[in-house]
């Protein structure tokens, strides 16, 4: 299957993006296959999961771009400490990964301590499905680096010299410029 890919422009840059996953974790069936439908049209794979318990386990074999968490899976219990835990978990151990937080249950308290402990957004439910799916789609692009081509060239550059030992004759060798060229490029730099 072929990758379907999305061009835009990004403070005159030209980004190319593969279609995202998401894993949309909620231990309400029914939410979880409205959303599959909601999200089928945005993202490449929607995973769900009913259970957090298997959340690090998935994020361990699957490439997640953006995880959708529930706020509340104890029967009886709406407070959010639920998922304000798997947050903290998931931001201790895939910091990189962004999580938008959901719930019924809301309220400003909730999605403060959401925010500060290092979720990208907060939905409630019942949800809007353009706000939800741009709440996602900008969690994973705020997530992204853009590196500019030049700041690129200069990493590569310094990473050669480096695996040189210093020899610039060599790193010129292996980078296919001139020694002269070689220095003023890491002159630049300074």
């Amino acid at each position: 299957m072929a990758e379907e890919t999305r061009k835009y422009t990004l403070g005159g840059y030209m980004i190319e993006t593969y279609c995202d996953t998401i894993l949309v974790v909620d231990d309400n069936q029914a939410i979880l296959t409205a959303l599959k439908i909601c999200l089928a049209g945005a993202f490449r794979r929607v995973l769900t999961l009913e259970c957090p318990d298997n959340l690090v386990a998935t994020l361990k074999k699957e490439d997640v771009d953006v995880v959708l968490l529930d706020m509340n899976f104890s029967l009886g219990v709406n407070t959010g400490q639920d998922g304000l835990f798997w947050l903290r978990t998931l931001k201790k151990l895939y910091p990189d990964t962004p999580v938008v937080l959901m719930t019924a249950y809301a309220d400003v308290q909730l999605a403060v301590k959401g925010l500060k402990n290092g979720a990208a957004d907060f939905v409630t439910k019942p949800w809007d499905n353009d706000e939800l799916i741009r709440a996602l789609r900008d969690a994973v692009e705020k997530n992204r680096v853009v590196v500019p081509l030049d700041k690129m060239e200069q990493q590569h550059v310094h990473r050669v010299v480096e695996q040189c030992h210093g020899n610039m004759s060599r790193a010129a060798e292996l980078l296919g410029i001139t020694r002269q060229t070689l220095y003023r490029k890491l002159k630049t730099d300074n």
